[in-house]
């Protein structure tokens, strides 16, 4: 697919896909086929509000150049295998799927078709993530916290498939590579899935990655810090700004920590990561979350899952 104007669509107008449905329908180079949903209420609601179609069925997405299946992860197998097999690209929010052998059916299924497979890991496209990446080199230490206060969206999973495999996907990136040994531990609090967990995730290379996620917090945090060869760098996610530091050394004296300026440019998350998703669809470079790396930051979470219930 070149640059010509692609047709989309959106399987799923709940919280996330909402949104989905407010960006692509005003995105140049789109032309939007229109939104999906198992609610008719909350489909017209959604539908009525951005000035766009309601589908009538999820066979009529399947006529979309390129589809965002933002539908419950139970439904990801099967939602977007239908629109994969029928030569649609496809974006499916995190998690990728429910286990590995529904992710690897997936992703054979993108290969069998020659499509695009991509997974939603909005947190990934934060500008001030992408900022501090960028500048980060040989990252030996990552510390991640990621707290909220209870809602009752997303309870049809744990808080490790919720909110900690943002983080997951984001270490592994960092990474480039399968953990060593994964330890963790977690507690039901409000609901009867982990509501609370905290892991330590060893890599080859000697990175250490400290990951805590809780969905009952006081507070809303969303904190990321990289210890790096001779810098460090602390990234707000909701501020969307990095403070950083550096370690300065002298021809003469000890050496010194010096502020670091990180400029970041602000810009909504999720639009970066629609833009990155078409730009894949042409066949151009793209930071997209592909298929494959959304399968192992599910393999890394349902690891952290087994540890914690193995205790």
């Amino acid at each position: 697919m070149d640059g010509t104007t692609i047709t989309a669509a959106v399987v799923g107008t709940g919280h996330l896909g909402r949104h989905h449905v407010r960006i692509l329908s005003q995105m140049p180079g789109v032309r939007f086929l229109g939104a999906y949903d198992a609610d008719p209420a909350r489909l017209q609601a959604v539908a009525a509000e951005h000035g766009v179609t309601a589908l009538p069925n999820l066979q009529a997405a399947r006529e979309a150049d390129a589809v965002v299946v933002a539908t419950p992860t139970v439904n990801h197998r099967e939602t977007a295998g239908l629109l994969l097999e029928a030569g649609c690209n496809v974006l499916v929010e995190k998690p990728i799927a429910s286990s590995l052998a529904e992710a690897d059916e997936l992703l054979a299924l993108a290969l069998v078709h020659d499509v695009v497979l991509s997974v939603g890991h909005v947190e990934f496209h934060n500008p001030a993530v992408q900022a501090a990446l960028r500048l980060a080199e040989q990252v030996r230490y990552l510390e991640a916290q990621r707290l909220s206060p209870f809602t009752a969206r997303s309870v049809d999973v744990d808080v490790i498939l919720d909110l900690m495999i943002h983080d997951m996907q984001i270490t592994m990136a960092v990474a480039g590579e399968a953990p060593s040994e994964i330890r963790a531990v977690g507690v039901p609090v409000l609901t009867d899935k982990v509501d609370l967990c905290h892991a330590w995730i060893e890599f080859p290379s000697g990175l250490v990655a400290n990951l805590t996620a809780s969905r009952v917090s006081a507070e809303r945090i969303r904190k990321l810090r990289l210890f790096a060869r001779d810098s460090y760098f602390s990234v707000d996610y909701a501020e969307q700004s990095v403070s950083a530091a550096q370690l300065v050394r002298c021809d003469e004296g000890p050496p010194r920590i010096a502020p670091r300026t990180v400029e970041v440019e602000k810009q909504e998350p999720l639009a970066s990561e629609l833009e990155a998703f078409l730009a894949a669809c042409r066949g151009k470079p793209s930071a997209a979350v592909g298929g494959r790396a959304g399968r192992d930051a599910l393999a890394v979470a349902l690891e952290v899952r087994y540890q914690v219930e193995s205790r």
